[in-house]
């Protein structure tokens, strides 16, 4: 029982070096300020974004031999996996 109180008291204290908690169902009661970080903050495009017009696109896409060379190239194996490496565990 005396456990259960000293681990009831020592949680009230909260953990050192923290604030106090304000109570909530005190309206006056002073908060931190609420603030927001943006997880894209920090993203970096991966490299130059080449644009071009649709009809440049097209154009492209009609010199290397259309929609009948994706449709071939979808169609080809996947290559092989690379070999696992030496030292490995293996599952018998």
């Amino acid at each position: 029982m005396a456990l259960v109180a000293a681990a009831a008291v020592a949680h009230a204290q909260g953990a050192p070096g923290r604030a106090e908690r304000a109570d909530p169902l005190d309206a006056q009661a002073r908060v931190p300020a609420v603030t927001y970080q943006s997880p894209l903050a920090g993203y970096r495009p991966l490299g130059d974004d080449q644009r071009q017009s649709w009809k440049d696109a097209n154009a492209t896409v009609t010199r290397i031999g259309g929609w009948r060379t994706y449709a071939r190239e979808a169609q080809q194996p996947d290559p092989p996996a690379s070999a696992p490496a030496q030292g490995g565990h293996k599952m018998h």
